[in-house]
């Protein structure tokens, strides 16, 4: 096939149409009629050899073929917007740009604590506007009309970039007075009640069954393994809420160990080790490819990795 014969404008059309999954709204995005929308799909399919998306009782579905096509498309025209866009300089001192991160109050009040202290010094004029999961799509992120999701992900599209901000242990915080203050052992720690917190990902979140421990997260998945489980009296998605209802309250909260220091100073919390092994956890930062080249975008990234590595080291 000869690459000049080819009318690129039917790449966008098809990254545009694998992302809302529906001529419409496709059509709607970037501004033409459906007519067009469609007569553009025919003339992909004839490019392709392949239906591409195929109309099912959840709508229009993607074939294998359109899947593989994807992460290379969006691949393709992220470079070439990159490329000719005008390249400008970013002085983080003279800038007012506004930077909109979802994250979760885990991050928040962890990471970002420190993050809104270095950028009080380095970019004074900065302005950070922090979205909750539930606020947030993945499509949001990968049109970049979000600039990063700091969170836990159980998975991500193909199409965003990512890193490891760090990995973090687990810890118990329980008031001072908490008959397992003294001795936390299994046996206790299964005997006492809990308070159950957690927010990954993207979207609304759902109600929880106490029932479903397959879908209860990392601590009960490990007490699984060992045949146990635990009674949760309180389910929240808020670490503040669980720090301090685990401070007022005869309730243990079993949670990241950067989040549970947050109380290491107060004298009427006890920090405690689990009775029991729980694999460490992964924050990650994950971005649209749409913004991967931006010059601001590219030190707000290392500034964030590098106050996360300095928490590490301290």
């Amino acid at each position: 096939m000869n690459i000049a014969k080819v009318d690129l404008n039917l790449l966008v059309y098809l990254d545009v149409l694998l992302r809302e999954g529906s001529v419409t709204k496709a059509a709607n995005q970037l501004s033409i009629t459906q007519p067009a929308m469609s007569n553009g799909l025919k003339r992909l399919r004839d490019l392709f050899k392949d239906p591409l998306l195929v109309r099912t009782s959840d709508g229009m579905t993607p074939t294998k073929r359109a899947l593989e096509l994807q992460p290379i498309i969006r691949d393709v025209l992220s470079r070439l917007e990159s490329s000719i866009q005008p390249e400008t300089d970013f002085d983080p001192l003279t800038s007012d740009r506004t930077f909109r991160i979802m994250t979760s109050d885990y991050a928040e009040s962890t990471l970002l604590l420190e993050l809104v202290g270095r950028l009080a010094d380095l970019a004074p004029n900065i302005t950070l506007d922090l979205i909750t999961p539930s606020d947030v799509t993945f499509h949001d992120v990968e049109q970049g009309k979000v600039d990063m999701a700091i969170n836990r992900f159980d998975e991500l599209p193909l199409s965003f970039h990512q890193k490891v901000i760090w990995y973090d242990t687990f810890s118990c915080v329980m008031s001072a007075d908490h008959p397992l203050v003294e001795k936390c052992d299994l046996e206790g720690y299964l005997s006492a009640q809990h308070i159950w917190v957690s927010k990954t990902g993207f979207g609304v979140g759902v109600g929880i069954d106490p029932n479903e421990v397959q879908k209860l997260g990392w601590v009960d998945a490990e007490l699984t393994k060992i045949g146990k489980q635990r009674a949760i009296r309180v389910f929240t998605r808020h670490y503040h809420a669980a720090l301090q209802i685990a401070k007022k309250q005869k309730l243990i909260a079993t949670l990241p160990s950067k989040a549970a220091r947050l109380f290491k100073h107060d004298p009427d919390v006890v920090i405690k080790e689990p009775p029991f092994d729980i694999p460490p956890i992964a924050l990650k930062m994950a971005w649209s490819a749409l913004l991967h080249h931006d010059a601001g975008h590219i030190w707000l990234r290392r500034l964030i990795s590098d106050v996360a590595s300095e928490m590490n080291a301290g």
